[in-house]
């Protein structure tokens, strides 16, 4: 049986088609048949860049709130690597807020 990672990724809702595009094109939300499954929902994220810092939003020093969807997905653990790859390269910011862990699932 194949070992399954729960992903969890914070974007601004600008990107969130593109991120959702590149890590389903990864391998991310296969499920059965069906590729690029996944769960997403509304919220906002919080930041405060410090120094050194180059913010795709806001400056150095002040405090941000932006809308951003959370995406959730399942990933199979051989390709865990490359799907957060590609989350970095679609992700529009330096540090991205995301992580993964295992999870109980049934698979073929």
């Amino acid at each position: 049986m194949t070992q399954l990672n729960a992903l969890v990724v914070y974007v601004p809702q600008t990107h969130a088609d593109a991120v959702l595009h590149a890590i389903g094109d990864a391998g991310a939300g296969r499920i059965g048949n069906y590729s690029h499954c996944s769960f997403t929902s509304p919220g906002a994220g919080r930041f405060t860049a410090l120094p050194g810092a180059e913010p795709f939003i806001g400056a150095v020093g002040a405090g941000e709130l932006v809308p951003e969807t959370r995406i959730e997905c399942v990933v199979e653990e051989e390709m865990l690597d490359g799907v957060v790859r590609a989350l970095r390269a679609a992700h529009p910011y330096e540090e991205p807020a995301f992580m993964s862990w295992p999870v109980n699932g049934w698979r073929r």
